[in-house]
């Protein structure tokens, strides 16, 4: 399920970034203690970013991971962040303290600067996510709650809390948010919270509630952190469509994002058809929704068609029909941004379509280009041109 979830993330990412500019992780710019202080108050864990300034993965991450919007939305919700240079500042006597000795190593820390959980080196954004996600869920709280609610205590504080350690560690929190809600007060700010909270997918009457509550609950917290929960919401549901096979579902989840959050719906729709289609082998309907995920800028930025061809070979690397389409999107993207991998996969594929002078030449400019600014490439696109040649 996890799985699901983050290939549908990362679709939805790529179609989004020819319609709107990404937000990523809002970094903290105080002290280290008063990080911590921060931590406490808020009851978040910390995130810290240690690098060196003359790092390249280090800058790759900073470039293309934390300005991600989906690793912003997901690390400012849930951490409080940090970037702090080891060699400079209070840098070095945090190196020594977390015994620091390659870049980037990305720290996961507690309220007291106790360390949860240590990962060396870049990751990319959906490996970041899910190395996030393992520290939350190594900070389970929910026992303590479970046990006063098992004893019968239902006060809107206790449940709140209890709702946001479960969804912290990844439990599932709507039932106990059900149960609350039947009895609570509506008009109670702590209940609107639990709202907020509770909501985990767009298939719910808590969803509902969101929707219907929107403009008291965006006061207390804010319209942006509402669109987001929304988002999440109809991801969690066009997920959950993919697994149980649910057409009904996946319908729901894109008319509910489009009825909440317009803006980003044709790129959500985009995402869920091809996930869907995917999951279901209809290959008709998977292709016409990569064509439509197309529209707009998407049609000549290579990026995003690049992103749209290289799912569509991994998807279905044999099915000649698809394989076809995914020639014309690469043929694009490797004229229009000129990349090694662009013009590798596009060889790749024109080899499996049997177009073997096409594919040559192709893997020939990717070596070409690979020599001269990415020599770590250069082995697999020569063994490429061996299997063209052979």
């Amino acid at each position: 399920m996890k799985k699901s979830i983050f290939l549908f993330i990362a679709l939805f990412l790529c179609f989004a970034r020819a319609e709107a500019q990404t937000q990523g992780i809002e970094f903290f710019h105080g002290t280290f203690a008063e990080a911590l202080v921060k931590a406490k108050t808020e009851n978040k864990l910390i995130f810290m970013d240690a690098y060196a300034e003359w790092c390249g993965p280090c800058k790759r991450m900073a470039a293309t991971v934390f300005t991600d919007e989906k690793v912003g939305k997901f690390m400012n919700s849930n951490f409080i962040c940090l970037k702090t240079d080891m060699e400079k500042g209070e840098g070095p006597e945090l190196s020594r303290k977390y015994d620091v000795s390659a870049y980037p190593t990305l720290l996961f820390l507690n309220g007291t600067g106790g360390l949860v959980q240590r990962n060396v080196g870049a990751l990319p954004a959906d490996g970041f996510l899910a190395a996030a996600r393992q520290a939350l869920g190594k900070i389970d709280n929910s026992k303590e709650f479970e046990k006063a609610y098992a004893e019968g205590k239902r006060e809107p504080e206790l449940i709140y809390n209890y709702v946001r350690a479960l969804n912290r560690a990844g439990k599932p929190s709507l039932k106990i948010v059900n149960e609350f809600l039947q009895k609570a007060d509506m008009a109670q700010p702590l209940t609107l919270k639990v709202i907020f909270e509770g909501t985990s997918q767009a298939d719910s009457k808590v969803f509902d509630l969101l929707i219907k509550n929107r403009a008291v609950i965006a006061a207390l917290y804010s319209e942006q952190q509402v669109k987001d929960r929304v988002q999440e919401a109809c991801e969690k549901t066009a997920a959950n469509a993919v697994q149980f096979k649910s057409a009904e579902l996946q319908a729901e989840a894109k008319t509910k994002m489009k009825a909440n959050v317009p803006d980003k719906a044709e790129a959500f729709a985009a995402a869920s058809d091809m996930q869907f289609f995917k999951a279901a082998n209809d290959i008709k309907a998977y292709c016409k929704a990569c064509e439509t995920a197309l529209k707009k800028d998407g049609r000549n930025d290579a990026r995003t068609l690049f992103a749209i061809a290289k799912q569509m070979t991994d998807a279905f690397p044999e099915e000649k029909t698809v394989l076809k389409e995914a020639e014309k999107y690469l043929k694009k993207a490797a004229e229009n941004g000129g990349l090694v991998e662009y013009y590798y996969l596009y060889a790749q594929t024109l080899h499996r379509n049997g177009k073997k002078a096409d594919a040559l030449t192709n893997a020939e400019k990717a070596l070409k280009l690979a020599k001269d600014t990415q020599q770590n490439a250069v082995p697999s696109i020569q063994q490429l041109i061996e299997q063209i040649k052979s």
